[in-house]
């Protein structure tokens, strides 16, 4: 069976956006003042053929951990999707 897996990759909270500052900067350029902070991420799908749920599911895992997420700068959520 084909799973949808949805994976976002975002920076560590404690960890300097830049690409999210810059972001910021720019909405506050353009007049848009009520926007505190700003983080900018990836948002990852894949197509995986697999028997289960848990077995797509541990497959994104490995995957994000191997090469699709820095666990020193990033941290990363999997969901899988109809």
């Amino acid at each position: 069976m084909t799973y949808n897996v949805q994976i976002k990759v975002m920076p560590l909270k404690d960890l300097l956006d830049p690409q999210g500052k810059a972001v910021l900067g720019g909405l506050q350029n353009l007049g848009v003042k009520s926007v505190n902070d700003v983080r900018v991420g990836k948002h990852i799908t894949l197509q995986i053929d697999a028997a289960s749920e848990a077995e797509a599911k541990q497959v994104a895992e490995e995957a994000s951990k191997k090469l699709l997420a820095n666990p020193v700068m990033e941290f990363y959520e999997i969901e899988l999707v109809n």
